[in-house]
């Protein structure tokens, strides 16, 4: 694997801790919201922590979209999970919460199981891949021949 796939896996991984960390410090200041009020959602969206953890999480998605085009959901998701380290600690010290020592054993495991995936491949091998009909590639030979003049 190439370093430009390192670093969208990377940027996976950041932008989704921080704007999850971002999103759930501008909530805990609002408190409270339902979607029957849509004042509400709206106010809440325009607290600034909350917006910057929506832009986070959209650059979140942009790099979830770009591993996915070039490895199995299979391989990006659970390679992405390391987030879950990173915002335990982020949530321990940061935010002030309490993590009990089952949720970091339950942390362990998923860090643990991480590194299992992440040895094999990016990519499955298929033996057989058909490409979409609209994508098939024509030779212009064969085209030029068919048509009658």
């Amino acid at each position: 694997m190439n370093l430009r796939k390192y670093i969208v896996l990377a940027g996976v991984t950041l932008f989704a801790a921080g704007g999850d960390s971002l999103l759930s410090h501008g909530m805990k200041q609002l408190g409270s919201i339902s979607l029957n009020h849509l004042q509400g959602v709206i106010f809440a969206i325009l607290n600034p922590w909350v917006a910057a953890g929506i832009i986070l999480l959209l650059a979140f998605f942009a790099s979830y979209m770009t591993a996915l085009s070039w490895a199995d959901l299979t391989y990006v998701l659970p390679a992405t999970s390391l987030g879950y380290v990173l915002l335990a600690l982020v949530a321990k010290f940061a935010l002030h919460e309490q993590v009990s020592p089952m949720r970091w054993a339950g942390i362990a495991l998923i860090a643990g199981g991480v590194g299992f995936v992440a040895g094999g491949p990016s990519l499955t091998s298929h033996a057989h891949r058909e490409r979409p009909e609209h994508l098939v590639e024509v030779d212009p030979a064969e085209i030029s021949s068919e048509v009658e003049v």
